[in-house]
């Protein structure tokens, strides 16, 4: 089923399969949609939110996920996936995609996968590559869009595929009520992107490893002091940790002084601060552009301009620490 983006695709989705007194399964942080839309549904049952955590290597907790669907009175149908995981650009592995398709169709549950960043595996193989959701369960909807893979923001095309019928029929009553059709012009250029596929991939791969590996001397070598992560695997994304005595969102602020945008983690959980789930510190940056070289070596002008400053509040600190102790 195709759609004008898919945000629509998402939203559509949602609404089709978590209503009725349905509960869904989602994961946090995560991007808004794939946390949220469930909360849009007519009578929806709620939602029960996994935490994804850095301790962990932002891994999908199997142990979470048996229990979350095995409570709730059998009342929990539907789990929001995002693979790979947006914020942090990590993909799962083989087998616990597989374990958790079997934990879902034990209780017939539905899983929709947002997978706008597969096919930016940054080592394509049968490894690391995910068969993707509808191919893998005959209930699971993969969503997709023109404007990660390829690049093709401005087509605003998105589409979800799915082997059930009965699914796909849920699907086809929500849609007519919303987007019916999207617009011939975004049709063709689609197709036209579609024909080039290979080579945009090809293109867009090459562009996103010079990135990342610009991104990975940046934050594991240049300033190991200010900066952490755990590498991606997968997509144009990472979630990265500041070491230094501001906040992400104060460090945001600062940047977008000097024409830099980051997302801090607020960006990416709902109502239960960034504080409490302690991503007070984590920001998403973006390397999928070919600008982006500029880009870092504007940040790392910035981060050299206050390398000082930040030390000698740490120092301090430091010392008020010691003090209180």
């Amino acid at each position: 089923l195709v759609f004008p983006g898919g945000q629509v695709a998402l939203q559509t989705a949602s609404l089709a399969c978590a209503r009725d007194g349905c509960r869904s399964v989602v994961f946090t942080p995560g991007y808004q949609s794939t946390v949220e839309s469930p909360l849009w549904a007519a009578d929806n049952g709620g939602i029960t939110e996994i935490e994804r955590r850095p301790e962990d290597g932002w891994r999908v907790d199997l142990d979470e996920v048996r229990k979350a669907i095995r409570g709730n009175e059998n009342t929990t149908k539907f789990l929001i996936l995002n693979e790979p995981w947006n914020p942090g650009g990590i993909l799962m592995t083989l087998e616990t995609q597989s374990e958790l398709i079997r934990v879902c169709r034990e209780n017939d549950t539905i899983v929709l996968c947002d997978e706008v960043y597969r096919l930016l595996e940054h080592e394509p193989s049968g490894e690391t590559r995910l068969p993707s959701m509808a191919a893998a369960y005959e209930k699971g909807i993969s969503a997709v869009t023109m404007s990660k893979p390829w690049g093709g923001c401005g087509i605003t095309i998105g589409w979800l595929a799915c082997r059930d019928l009965s699914i796909i029929r849920k699907l086809i009553d929500v849609q007519y009520f919303g987007t019916a059709c999207v617009s011939r012009a975004s049709e063709i250029q689609g197709r036209m992107v579609l024909a080039s596929s290979d080579f945009i991939l090809k293109e867009r791969l090459e562009i996103i490893r010079t990135n990342k590996e610009s991104l990975r001397i940046f934050i594991e070598e240049r300033y190991r002091e200010w900066f952490s992560w755990k590498r991606p695997n997968a997509g144009a994304i990472a979630f990265v940790k500041f070491e230094g005595p501001w906040t992400a969102e104060d460090l945001g602020r600062h940047l977008a002084e000097v024409g830099i945008s980051i997302k801090p983690a607020y960006c990416f959980v709902r109502k239960v601060g960034v504080k409490e789930r302690g991503l007070v510190d984590y920001f998403r940056v973006g390397f999928g552009e070919r600008k982006f070289p500029l880009a870092l070596e504007k940040f790392a002008e910035f981060v050299e301009s206050h390398e000082d400053s930040w030390r000698r509040s740490r120092n301090v600190d430091n010392t008020q620490r010691d003090f209180v102790k």
